[in-house]
């Protein structure tokens, strides 16, 4: 039976619609990355307003070892060079099912991030599959953590050295939990929070909502299959902690702020993530969005719930540099 699809917010519907038609039909009548991508760069783009920031510089630092160096965008806020008080590094990991998008899909949502929480934006450009699958992007995130900490640190890039953010959305929200796992694993370093926007996090799509919002919320369960498919290839170990975090051991993670939308496959994973953290004495706070679908958060000019979203991201961002506590429960409907 068809799952219902009357449970999205009414002025989520027709964004919804237009969004689907635009996107690539993946493991059906398009299954060739490079394909996919071309198609998305014929799209014509959404119209979303450039959100002011003080400067915005495109540069590479070092990858992994062996490995190529990673393109990143880095955000500084319009006020920067006039205050005094260090701000936050957000370390940014764009979606796009570890196969698709890039710096410049995700441009408007690191600009926001940086306009609203204050803060430094490092955008990453981690490689993508299936030309470089697991585990190339979480070594890549985590090359990525250590440049930004080690900046931060130096001064080089005016945040706070005890305000080093992960954060990303969907795929990208995988990668920041990925990489403050590995942060924990390998000694640093230190991570004050994580942000993770309706993370991938479970290479084992078992759970009850890749059912009920298989279809009809834009991001389908047949898009994930072909994302993982990706991702890991023939022979990658789906469950490897580095690949699927819902099954790794949690304890010692930093704090984390979750995003959910309850039209998305990806809905149930996140909750039982932020069960496992709770029970491994992790602070969690949670915005869970009942109405909205997977990508909802960029359309903050468009949808009451994306803006809402953003300004709980963006303060629980901006918390970590002023000593605030980031714990509870906020926006939406907690569970």
């Amino acid at each position: 039976m068809a799952p219902r699809t009357d449970r999205l917010a009414p002025e989520a519907r027709a964004l919804v619609d237009a969004l689907s038609a635009a996107f690539p039909d993946l493991g059906a009548a398009v299954t060739d990355a490079a394909e996919a991508r071309r198609i998305l760069a014929a799209t014509p783009g959404a119209g979303k307003a450039v959100v002011p920031v003080g400067r915005v510089v495109d540069r590479t630092i070092p990858g992994p070892v062996d490995a190529p160096d990673l393109p990143v965008r880095v955000y500084i806020p319009e006020r920067f060079e006039r205050a005094s008080e260090p701000r936050p590094t957000v370390v940014f990991f764009h979606g796009g099912g570890y196969t698709l998008c890039g710096l410049d899909s995700h441009d408007a949502t690191a600009r926001t991030l940086c306009a609203d929480a204050d803060a430094v934006v490092v955008s990453v450009a981690y490689r993508l599959a299936p030309e470089n699958r697991f585990p190339a992007a979480a070594d890549d995130a985590y090359a990525a953590l250590c440049w930004a900490a080690a900046r931060t640190r130096a001064g080089a890039l005016g945040g706070d050295p005890g305000a080093v953010v992960t954060a990303g959305d969907s795929s990208g929200g995988g990668l920041a939990t990925v990489a403050a796992l590995m942060a924990r694993d390998r000694s640093g370093p230190a991570v004050a929070l994580q942000v993770l926007i309706y993370p991938v996090l479970d290479a084992g799509q078992g759970s009850d909502s890749y059912t009920s919002n298989a279809t009809g919320y834009f991001l389908t369960a047949a898009h994930l299959r072909w994302f993982w498919e990706q991702y890991l290839g023939p022979d990658g170990d789906g469950t490897h902690p580095y690949a699927s975090p819902l099954r790794a051991d949690v304890t010692g993670l930093p704090p984390v702020h979750l995003v959910t939308a309850g039209c998305d496959p990806l809905c149930d994973e996140g909750s039982a993530y932020a069960v496992r953290l709770r029970l491994a004495g992790v602070p969690v706070t949670r915005g869970h969005y009942p109405e909205m679908f997977h990508g909802f958060l960029g359309f903050p000019r468009l949808l009451d719930d994306a803006r809402a979203a953003v300004a709980d991201a963006a303060d629980a961002i901006a918390s970590t540099a002023s000593g605030r506590k980031n714990s509870g429960d906020v926006g939406g409907i907690t569970g």
